[in-house]
């Protein structure tokens, strides 16, 4: 059970409002020099964001309403005029959330509780 479940909540609400600001900004920063790399941005930032609230949150209420706001901020994106719809950037979301879930399965899952048993000492 985690102790300070209100500043990792607002760690967290502080990632999603970046990830909402990167994605609707008008110039957003280069991606590395490789094709697809957005996708891969789309995946990590999502599998962070979906490991990070699985922490706090029922694991099945953080993969629906991360995936909706994945969708959402696509179909926003289109009707930017400056940004553009993608719906393999939906499914990059998508598995990052999944990766996210279940990576907090893993010993990794432990994460905020090692860190709070540190600040503890």
């Amino acid at each position: 059970m985690l102790i300070y479940t209100r500043l990792w909540a607002s760690v967290g609400w502080v990632l999603v409002l970046l990830v909402v600001y990167l994605s609707l900004m008008p110039n957003p920063p280069a991606p590395m020099a490789f094709d697809h790399v957005d996708k891969l941005e789309h995946a990590l930032a999502y599998a962070l964001l979906s490991f990070w609230f699985c922490h706090l949150y029922g694991r099945l209420r953080v993969i629906i309403a991360l995936v909706g706001l994945g969708i959402a901020l696509e179909y926003v994106q289109g009707w930017t005029g400056y940004r553009s719809f993608d719906v393999l950037d939906m499914l990059a979301d998508g598995v990052g959330v999944l990766s996210g879930a279940l990576l907090v399965l893993t010993p990794l899952g432990q994460l905020l509780c090692c860190i709070e048993r540190r600040l503890a000492r």
